[in-house]
């Protein structure tokens, strides 16, 4: 058993000593405050990488992605091929009132259209206004910041040493090849007859 009050005493301690010292206050308005690399603010949408495919909307636990899109029929790049469709996206919106902001969207994106923003000052006055359409997430994707760089220490990915080690094999093959005799690029009807 210890002595009584002295949990008191440690507590007016602690309390002392915090009155003593200067106090440091954000001012969040005027002094923008030092957010961390990964914050999770606000959801970009990098429009022209979108294929439509509905993954995010499928995997998303609040069902707040809403995609419209429409097919389109794309004339063969060359000719004698066949004609191929594609999807069009019409609409992309985010309702963040219903986010939690899990990132699974992002995660799951396999062509890299959606990214998170630092930005978090989107808040609104009326909750209909916190469904973001495709060209209010494209103004965010100019908020994303650069991704950081590799760390030079790393090891190379496998499917970079796969493509090198096939090119590296590519080329010992070509230099191993017998090369074909050099062909004469004189005109025959040029040479003099000797008579």
């Amino acid at each position: 058993m210890g002595i009584p009050g002295s949990g008191l005493a440690k507590g007016l301690a602690v309390t002392l000593r915090t009155m003593t010292r200067k106090s440091v206050t954000a001012q969040y308005p005027d002094v923008q405050p030092d957010l961390p690399p990964r914050t999770r603010g606000v959801i970009g949408l990098f429009e022209e990488n979108c294929t439509v495919c509905m993954l995010c909307a499928r995997e998303c636990p609040d069902w707040c992605i809403y995609i419209d899109s429409h097919k389109e029929t794309v004339p063969p790049a060359a000719p004698g091929g066949r004609e191929r469709s594609r999807n069009v996206l019409d609409r992309f919106a985010i309702d963040f009132a219903l986010c939690m902001y899990c990132g699974i969207c992002i995660e799951v994106c396999p062509f890299d259209a959606l990214f998170w923003s630092p930005e978090f000052e989107y808040a609104e006055t009326d909750i209909r206004e916190l469904t973001h359409e495709r060209d209010k997430l494209r103004e965010w994707m100019w908020t994303v910041p650069e991704p950081p760089a590799l760390d030079p220490a790393a090891e190379e990915p496998k499917e970079i040493a796969a493509a090198r080690k096939a090119a590296d094999k590519l080329a010992a093959q070509q230099a191993a090849a017998p090369q074909p005799p050099p062909v004469s690029t004189a005109d025959p009807t040029d040479t003099q007859e000797g008579t």
